[in-house]
């Protein structure tokens, strides 16, 4: 009997691992829907401390093209995604526009978050996330991971204002949170990263 029930479980894990590989390395990439313009330009020439006004004077959130990672990775900072959207939060959608570095827990951290709706961008370590704030994976990050692999996650906010990152939408793998004029960034592993608003890219990247 225990035998049985150890071989079953060896064969499910088997399986499981197999179907996430397959997932992660050989599922086809959705079809790119980049704006080019956004690599004619350097982004690190932008003020991010300068934020557009959302209040609805301009496009909407539908009317911008979803944005994937090039290849693995981008070699040069992206101008932003959402430069022209002015679609005002959504309820419930907490503001945390801007760039922000890592100053505590995970010290030189940065990354770029755009918002307008439903809409946010997070553009860090060569890698762009264009989602919806709704929790589901058909709208969520559909784009490529830390390896080049295959990556869906669910994101939504909670009740407290938390940007919950839900891999698979089956676990809790990363969060944000403003907290006064900070936005803190949570990874799965628990360490905690305070980071601070600045207006450029620093200038060892430039």
């Amino acid at each position: 009997m225990f035998l049985s029930i150890t071989k079953w479980l060896f064969g499910f894990v088997a399986v499981l691992v197999i179907g996430l590989l397959f997932y992660a390395f050989l599922l086809p990439r959705p079809v790119d829907t980049t704006d080019p313009a956004i690599f004619l330009q350097d982004g690190r020439s932008v003020n991010y401390c300068d934020l557009p006004d959302l209040d609805g004077s301009g496009k909407s959130a539908n009317d911008i093209p979803k944005a994937y990672t090039p290849g693995c990775s981008y070699t040069t900072i992206p101008m932003p995604i959402l430069a022209e959207c002015t679609e005002p939060l959504t309820e419930g959608v907490v503001d945390m526009r801007g760039l922000w570095l890592g100053v505590s827990g995970r010290v030189g951290h940065l990354e770029r978050i755009e918002q307008c709706g439903n809409r946010v961008v997070v553009t860090a370590y060569g890698i762009i996330h264009d989602f919806r704030v709704d929790g589901t994976l058909k709208n969520g990050a559909r784009d490529v991971g830390a390896v080049c692999n295959n990556f869906n996650t669910a994101i939504h906010f909670d009740e407290e204002g938390v940007m919950v990152f839900r891999l698979f939408n089956l676990f809790d793998t990363v969060f944000r949170e403003m907290r006064n004029e900070e936005m803190i960034f949570t990874f799965i592993d628990g360490i905690e990263t305070n980071t601070q608003r600045i207006c450029q890219y620093p200038e060892e990247m430039k």
